[in-house]
């Protein structure tokens, strides 16, 4: 659901130029339903070309983190905690794997942060097992799925064609949202 945030105002901007020119800004926006005012980040380029003399376009978008997902990346867990399903993990079952469309992009980023980007189609890639660690108190464990500050290890298989690739892989995967619409942060570490 969109928000329609009020600008509160300017906290701050830098400019680096190369050969496309960068807006690094920060401002301070309120929300007016719940009259909170929040710290709003971004990153603008000035891509100018012959054909569009000025586009401007966000590519990123930094929000406040929770300070629970601001430490270094963890490190991939011993094979009995990543087996336990107990408060703070979840083992995810296949089926729930299956009907979350966004755990396979979450391998795919990190798979493709492992390869810096060399493999141009989409990787043939299966999921082995997801474990999720998340400190936000559920009901159900299959809730921790949904939680908007989590840790996702996962083991997947390459099955494609290139044989430099074709193993077991691991991955850390760090999400963090600050219940804002559209603000996402995602870390990833290959863990092998």
């Amino acid at each position: 659901m969109g928000r329609n945030f009020e600008f509160v105002r300017w906290e701050k901007y830098d400019v680096i130029s190369t050969a496309d020119v960068h807006f690094y800004v920060t401002l301070d926006a309120k929300d007016p339903a719940s009259d909170s005012v929040f710290s709003f980040q971004t990153l603008l380029c000035d891509d100018s070309s012959l054909n569009c003399p000025v586009m401007w376009s966000t590519l990123a978008c930094r929000i406040k983190l929770d300070d629970c997902y601001k430490d270094g990346m963890p490190k991939w867990l011993s094979d009995e905690e990543l087996a336990s399903d107990d408060k703070k993990n979840y083992v995810v079952q296949e089926s729930e794997w299956q009907k979350n469309d966004w755990l396979h992009l979450f391998t795919e980023i990190a798979f493709y942060s492992k390869t810096n980007n060399e493999l141009t189609a989409p990787p043939p890639l299966e999921i082995e097992k997801v474990v999720v660690v998340t400190k936000e108190d559920t009901e159900e464990g299959h809730e921790k799925l949904k939680a908007h500050n989590a840790i996702f290890y996962v083991s997947y298989k390459y099955n494609g064609e290139s044989s430099e690739w074709a193993r077991d892989h691991k991955a850390v995967i760090r999400k963090t949202m600050d219940r804002k619409p559209g603000h996402i942060y995602l870390e990833v570490v290959a863990a092998e």
